[in-house]
């Protein structure tokens, strides 16, 4: 159970760095990250980091797909992990 603590926080603290380099490149010129970075990044476990990094940078905050796309893929998240803690619990593997 730590390890997925950990995993979940390294993704996270990944996915606000590539949140905070495309804020530094939308200023400066440089290359931009694409859209669907930051959604694989929240995909693999990174939504809240990707999301928290969005509000206090106020960056893609405009954008709808990101307001209600991250938080959407942290609810199916959540949803899946309960499931399947309930399901091992259930068969006593936990």
């Amino acid at each position: 159970m730590q390890r997925v603590l950990y995993y979940f926080i390294a993704v996270s603290v990944i996915g606000a760095a590539v949140c905070i380099y495309d804020k530094l490149a939308a200023r400066s010129g440089w290359q931009r990250v694409p859209e669907r970075t930051l959604f694989f990044w929240a995909l693999v476990g990174g939504g809240p980091g990707v999301y928290l990094t969005m509000l206090l940078i106020r960056h893609k905050t405009l954008h709808r797909s990101f307001m209600w796309g991250i938080p959407a893929i942290m609810i199916l998240q959540i949803a899946i992990l309960i499931g399947i803690y309930n399901i091992l619990y259930s068969r006593g593997l936990l």
